[in-house]
């Protein structure tokens, strides 16, 4: 069976960021978001989404993959289902149900261009709030279930088998629609990140 390393995210943003000297609201001016929500996904009361992520790691000056916690690199990675290998859930709070989760499949990828996510996007009773923006490109495929994704004020259902592929400086969001989770391939380009490994 697979074993995963849970990587608590919001503790490694806030090493990093102290690390560097800044305040929260230093963060927040580099980032766009607001100190309350930075300091929520520090203390893992929310799970941040993969275009949050991607915004803080930049601020950072770091790949996404510090954030995830790569110590070593290759030159090529395998991710067999069923063996152990260094995958890397992100979640939030245990019983904190903020409707993402999400493994990293380049985990470990020396000098890679996009990331590759295996994303569950869980029903949520907190409806999604506030739309994401960064540089570059997402592409999205629905493996099973339903997500709703809206770009700007365009809003569609997606279900197994349809996918999208989007600029991603559209202020945009996905969520889960229904009752059932929803398990999404989501490939993500950044342009010009800061890889200081």
């Amino acid at each position: 069976m697979k074993r995963e390393n849970i990587v608590k995210v919001g503790e490694r943003i806030k090493y990093f960021r102290e690390q560097k000297g800044l305040s929260l609201k230093e963060l927040s001016d580099r980032t766009g978001y607001s100190e309350s929500i930075l300091s929520q996904i520090e203390n893992h009361l929310i799970s941040p989404p993969l275009g949050a992520l991607l915004t803080v790691a930049k601020a950072l000056e770091l790949s996404v993959g510090n954030l995830l916690g790569e110590e070593k690199e290759e030159p090529f990675i395998i991710d067999r289902k069923g063996q152990e290998v260094p995958v890397s859930r992100v979640a939030s709070k245990e019983g904190v149900n903020y409707g993402y989760t999400y493994k990293s499949l380049g985990f470990g990828k020396k000098d890679r261009h996009f990331e590759p996510f295996l994303i569950t996007l869980e029903p949520s009773p907190l409806k999604p709030q506030g739309l994401s923006k960064h540089q570059g490109e997402e592409f999205i495929y629905v493996l099973n279930g339903e997500m709703e994704v809206q770009l700007r004020d365009f809003k569609e259902i997606l279900k197994e088998g349809d996918s999208i592929y989007y600029n991603s400086e559209i202020p945009h969001r996905v969520s889960c629609v229904g009752d059932k989770p929803a398990n999404i391939l989501a490939i993500i380009w950044s342009p010009g990140k800061e890889e200081n490994k």
